[in-house]
């Protein structure tokens, strides 16, 4: 089970000064958050004044504002007013812009390269009672709440793998839950999907392979 600490990340500046950037995942993994040698990635950032975004061009985005009240982003000339918690798509090679009426605001960005991958993002609420899986070629990331993550059963068990009740404690693989800090992300596996259970809301990034077309 392997889960991205927020803590752990080493914000980068924006080139502008507008803000900076914490990466959370990308493939290939990049040396560089701004260097742009990926297929897909996944940020956090924070924007603290106005001002223009980074093209990316050949890139999808989708944007959801995860604190703070509002952005106003401006997309080839059409403004858009992006509350939190509304995942918003546009192309990376667009001139694009934002201002702040409320206040800085922090964002998710998830950004993939057209014609290869296509990015999803689904704000989601999280219950005590039953708790969400996090498959594969999924992130998952705490937004606000209290949540832990355990891994969840394996897909195939093995005969004679499993311990018994008495036999001196849980097999390690059974795993405790983990607690979550704010921004964590949980990374999506197909072999023994980790569940995510509490109070709050996780937003589940969706990264899809997309199958060249043949005309």
């Amino acid at each position: 089970m392997e889960i991205i600490r927020f803590a752990d990340i080493r914000p980068e500046p924006w080139r502008n000064g507008g803000g900076v950037t914490r990466e959370l995942a990308s493939h290939p993994k990049a040396a560089s958050a701004q260097d742009n040698a990926w297929d897909w990635r996944v940020s956090i950032a924070d924007v603290s004044k106005a001002g223009e975004f980074s093209t990316f061009p050949g890139m999808e985005r989708v944007i959801t504002i995860i604190d703070g009240e509002l952005l106003l982003l401006t997309v080839d000339g059409s403004e858009h007013p992006l509350e939190k918690y509304r995942p918003f798509r546009f192309s990376g090679e667009a001139a694009s812009s934002a201002a702040l009426p409320t206040g800085d605001i922090r964002d998710l960005n998830v950004i993939a390269r057209e014609g290869a991958f296509k990015g999803y993002t689904s704000i989601v609420e999280i219950s005590k009672k039953r708790a969400h899986p996090v498959f594969e070629g999924q992130l998952a990331i705490l937004l606000e709440g209290k949540a832990t993550v355990a891994p969840g059963a394996a897909v195939e068990e093995e005969s004679g793998v499993e311990e018994e009740p008495d036999g001196g404690g849980p097999a390690p693989s059974a795993g405790e839950p983990v607690e979550l800090s704010r921004y964590d992300a949980v990374v999506g596996s197909d072999s023994r999907s980790p569940e995510i259970s509490g109070r709050g809301f996780v937003a589940v990034i969706s990264i899809d392979h997309v199958e060249p077309s043949h005309a």
